[in-house]
């Protein structure tokens, strides 16, 4: 039996190939954090838009019972990011990005914030080449935004020329960066080790 009908704006975190006739997504929301929903695959446009990764939209969807997957009865593309798949490095770390969150629950008070964290973060990864700042600066924002102590804990650990590059790596827009990749990368390595290390934050599925 159909469960009630909810209409909310979600993003698309993930998608597994069709199977029969309906795809599986994992979308995050604002209203309800991170779901599985499933959606009966169409050649039709328009409200009954086909959902890709990356995609934000506007649903109408059926619950049949509480914790359950959500059957997408209608969808509406309100943002899609067609670039994102021209570069391999940029679909690699945006993926990896939306998969962070994927995994990790999100707090019922925070999911507001993190919603707004992928707008900003696919949004960058869209326009910017530099897929590796922009990575890190989303991490820093998601694990700090979840409440961890990076800038009391993990930021005075660093060594002091570490500390001068992070600092203008997270205050800079992304479009004027002009930090070496070595140094992003040296930086992402000591952020993902104090991540396994101190905290319940799941990098890795």
């Amino acid at each position: 039996m159909a469960g009630p009908a909810h209409t909310f704006d979600a993003w698309v975190l993930s998608r597994r190939p069709p199977a029969e006739s309906f795809q599986t997504l994992t979308i995050f929301s604002a209203a309800h954090g991170t779901q599985t929903a499933l959606q009966r695959i169409s050649k039709s446009s328009g409200t009954n838009a086909g959902l890709d990764l990356f995609d934000e939209a506007a649903l109408l969807v059926e619950e049949p019972n509480p914790g359950q997957a959500v059957f997408v009865k209608e969808a509406r593309i309100l943002t899609r990011h067609t670039q994102l798949g021209k570069s391999y490095d940029t679909l690699q770390k945006a993926s990896a990005l939306t998969q962070l969150i994927a995994r990790n629950p999100v707090a019922e008070d925070s999911r507001p914030v993190i919603y707004e964290l992928l707008r900003d973060a696919l949004r960058a990864f869209a326009e910017n080449t530099r897929a590796d700042v922009v990575y890190l600066k989303s991490l820093y924002r998601f694990c700090r935004d979840e409440g961890y102590p990076l800038k009391q804990a993990w930021f005075p650990a660093l060594p002091s020329a570490d500390r001068a590059e992070l600092v203008m790596l997270l205050n800079q827009p992304v479009g004027a960066q002009t930090a070496e990749p070595k140094v992003v990368a040296r930086l992402q390595r000591s952020l993902d080790d104090y991540l396994r290390g101190e905290t319940e934050i799941q990098l890795e599925g």
